[in-house]
């Protein structure tokens, strides 16, 4: 393969064109990030999601690296003078690296073998004699006791025939062409076999694996990670069960040319060879084949499940009170006010006594009536369920029609509360009440929240602990990465952490957003942001389109268009009778969305000299300036009561997020959010 061959291999993987991937490579290659292009180069990339970006970034990276692989190859071959040209073709050829290194494997440095040894004992021709079986008449043993040499550690014949077999046990097991054969037919026929170890500690989590088989090909991905967990937490053995002599059988047809006096040497050494060498490699091949495809697929539910997380619909406007439930050390509590803001915390018990209970309940109806407190976010860990049953009778109990209450994931609360920032935001509070803190604010804005704990400590599903946790890191930060542009943030009151995971913006760069802020006040414009220590241009033009400024001066820092594109932006305006004030202008807004939508993009794009996508996204931006795509997500419900059915948005004083899990085809766990709430979470 050649750097030139990339885009077409990588287009036909991912059924787009070679145009597509030839221009996103220029565009990565030019330091641009994945939700810049997404974004605000569809003309270039024919609008390819980010998920296909992210594809086409992954895939160039390790065709990079087989390429650079491939030269290595070629060079150290030619240096044995052993590069012929058809050996150069499929070395070229190649497009995995497990091929490449298969076709190298014959000429590559190896460590002391037997295969080795018999070779410095110049065992080799005679091996070669045995392959080429041209000898039919006599016994291999006087043919052999040419070779017997006390010089070379050669004692007797039947040592020199071992030593040839050793060598065509080896050449044999090496050939690229047979092991990709035998690599097919391990796949299509191969079983994978457990055994329980009754006497292990966790062995009754295990007991379906008892006895189990099943065709590789066919096996699930969650059963393989299962059976993965299994056999290192040493519940399970594992092996790999195929008719081994019919392998044999096969191999020995395919290199047997005529019949000789080595017929049955030949056949010792296939049979060894296979067994000693090929055996093993072949199902630490097939395992490895195995676990990755699994944790590929889990790795993406994760994502799924994260991205779920991150754009459950925030409530704003709400002071609210977070519970984080416990029996021992008590339930922490801490209001908090729109903005995050702490304004009381404290500790009670709901699950004491009778009298713990009326002293936590007149402690937080005072908290509700001082703060005017209108949602009660309860977390999910233990002792969950008697908060909310205790949360449902304060309200019932004291006619409390203004508030409900909603069962928040608590994941990652704990890391965030032991974390840096959590002490440099609120170092006046304890870790236990920090993580209070965390689950009412998580309500308020999930993303803003979630952001601040490594993804990784948030819980996305069943088997993310044993996946690669490179590849799990990767995806999970990319995800995060995705989501909080695809949202955008308020340049004026995001985090350091929110602002981090801006296209463009490193940790460096976003605590000098917030310094500058700090120091002189919001930001009025986008431009502004040029000010900014280490904001250099290309930074500038990575970041500005996903940071909002709500009442600055120029309206269309409010939208998503970027402001490279302002000027087309208010020639669009123009063309439909409209001016970047209406924008601000609540009383327009209705208007403004109207004429967009009776908008040509097309005549437009053609007219005004500019890409049909990027006028149809910035014609989606005029008609809802300042929107926030989790909006359009299902309107969330709250609870009063556990018996109740959800409060319809239409009668509820607030709305909350939740969400629902489901079981996919492979039977691993995918989050997405939901209208209802009613099922039980114990």
């Amino acid at each position: 393969m050649r750097i030139s061959d990339i885009p077409a291999v990588i287009a036909k993987e991912l059924s787009i064109r070679p145009q597509q991937v030839e221009s996103v490579i220029t565009l990565l290659d030019g330091g641009n990030t994945i939700p810049f292009i997404a974004r605000y180069r569809k003309e270039a990339t024919g609008s390819l999601e980010d998920e296909v970006l992210r594809q086409v970034e992954t895939r160039l990276a390790y065709l990079r690296s087989l390429i650079k692989r491939q030269e290595e190859i070629l060079a150290r071959i030619e240096e044995q003078g052993k590069l012929t040209d058809e050996l150069r073709a499929s070395v070229d050829a190649a497009e995995k690296l497990q091929t490449l290194e298969g076709l190298y494997r014959p000429y590559k440095q190896k460590k002391k073998t037997r295969a080795s040894i018999a070779r410095a004992r110049g065992l080799e021709p005679l091996a070669n004699a045995m392959l080429l079986q041209t000898e039919t008449s006599g016994m291999p043993g006087d043919y052999a006791a040419a070779y017997v040499s006390d010089a070379r550690e050669v004692p007797t014949a039947a040592d020199a025939l071992a030593g040839a077999r050793d060598i065509l046990a080896e050449t044999v097991t090496d050939d690229a062409e047979l092991r990709r054969l035998m690599r097919e037919r391990f796949w299509k026929r191969a079983t994978l076999e457990t055994t329980l170890n009754t006497e292990a500690e966790d062995a009754q989590t295990f007991q379906m694996y008892d006895a189990y088989a099943e065709p590789v090909r066919t096996l699930p991905s969650h059963r393989i990670l299962a059976v993965n967990r299994g056999e290192k937490k040493g519940c399970l053995a594992v092996r790999i069960n195929i008719d081994h002599e019919e392998n044999i059988d096969w191999i020995y047809r395919r290199i047997f040319r005529r019949p000789s006096i080595f017929a049955a040497e030949l056949r010792t050494a296939v049979e060894d060879g296979y067994k000693r060498l090929l055996v093993p490699a072949l199902e630490r091949e097939l395992r490895t084949r195995l676990t990755e495809e699994a944790e590929t697929k889990a790795i993406k539910v994760f994502g799924h499940n994260l991205r779920q997380l991150l754009l459950q619909p925030p409530l704003s406007g709400h002071v609210v009170m977070g519970l984080d439930p416990g029996y021992r050390t008590g339930c922490k509590v801490a209001v908090v006010d729109a903005t995050g803001h702490v304004l009381a915390s404290g500790v009670i018990q709901v699950t004491q006594s009778e009298n713990a209970r009326r002293s936590a309940a007149d402690a937080l109806l005072k908290l509700i009536k001082a703060h005017n407190i209108t949602l009660i976010s309860i977390g999910n860990g233990t002792a969950s369920y008697e908060t909310e049953q205790f949360a449902a009778a304060l309200i019932r109990d004291n006619h409390l029609a203004h508030v409900h209450y909603l069962i928040t994931n608590e994941a990652g609360a704990s890391v965030y509360s032991a974390s840096a920032l959590a002490k440099e935001e609120l170092p006046d509070y304890d870790v236990t009440i920090r993580g209070a803190v965390s689950i009412a604010r998580r309500v308020q804005d999930p993303m803003a929240e979630l952001v601040k704990i490594d993804p990784q400590s948030i819980g996305v599903g069943q088997y993310q602990h044993d996946v690669s946790q490179k590849e799990l890191k990767e995806t999970l930060d990319a995800t995060v990465e995705d989501a909080v542009n695809h949202v955008g943030v308020d340049l004026n009151t995001a985090s350091p952490a929110l602002l981090n995971r801006i296209a463009g913006i490193n940790a460096a760069i976003a605590k000098n957003i917030v310094a500058y802020r700090n120091e002189h006040g919001r930001f009025t414009d986008r431009k502004s942001l040029r000010k900014v220590s280490r904001l250099g241009d290309t930074a500038f033009t990575q970041c500005a389109g996903f940071l909002r400024i709500r009442e600055g001066e120029t309206p269309l820092d409010a939208t998503s268009v970027h402001p490279e594109s302002y000027p087309l932006a208010r020639a669009i305006l123009g063309e439909i009778g409209a001016d970047e004030s209406d924008l601000t202008n609540r009383s327009n807004l209705p208007a403004l969305a109207l004429k967009t939508a009776q908008v040509d993009a097309a005549a437009l794009a053609r007219k005004l000299d500019a890409g049909v996508p990027t006028v149809t996204d910035i014609l989606k931006a005029l008609a809802r300036p300042g929107r926030d795509p989790r909006e359009d997500l299902p309107a969330p419900l709250t609870r009063q009561n556990i018996e109740s059915s959800p409060t319809s948005p239409s009668t509820a004083s607030c709305a909350v997020p939740c969400a629902t899990l489901r079981i996919l085809e492979h039977s691993l766990i995918s989050a997405s959010s939901r209208r209802d709430c009613s099922t039980s979470r114990r």
